[in-house]
């Protein structure tokens, strides 16, 4: 039970600064989706920098254990591919139908917002949906 309480506190953590920084805001996303704020661009060009810098240093340093020991995979992927600008595109209409993605949505269900808990169980339910389609689907 104690082994997932890093993942917990990360999370947490995440969740605390996606909330501080008003990345969980539907206002923010908002003014992202019309062009009226740098703001959440700035966000993401952060998060995008972190990432990249974090997966170079995993493949060059060769480190490649999660906390539990696991051995970590990162696969080289094709880009350009359908499925990635289908699913991107279908990501991104959520997104900006209802201001939220799963990171904030997680943060704002965190702090009580009813609107984020039914956007949250539609999510879920959608991946459910995914799960018991996914034989009948291009991959």
């Amino acid at each position: 039970m104690f082994r997932y309480l890093p993942y917990l506190l990360v999370g947490i953590l995440f969740g605390f600064v996606l909330v501080k920084s008003e990345a969980a805001s539907w206002y923010r996303i908002q003014e992202m989706f019309h062009f009226q704020s740098f703001h959440m661009f700035g966000i993401l060009f952060s998060a995008i920098v972190t990432a990249l810098l974090s997966i170079q240093i995993v493949k060059r340093l060769g480190h490649k254990k999660a906390l539990d020991g696991q051995v970590i995979d990162i696969p080289e992927k094709s880009p350009g591919t359908v499925s990635y600008v289908l699913g991107g595109l279908i990501f991104g209409f959520g997104w900006g139908l209802v201001g939220l993605c799963p990171g904030p949505m997680f943060a704002m269900a965190g702090t009580g917002s009813l609107g984020a808990m039914v956007v949250l169980a539609g999510a879920l339910h959608g991946t459910w949906l995914y799960g018991a389609l996914k034989q009948h689907l291009p991959h």
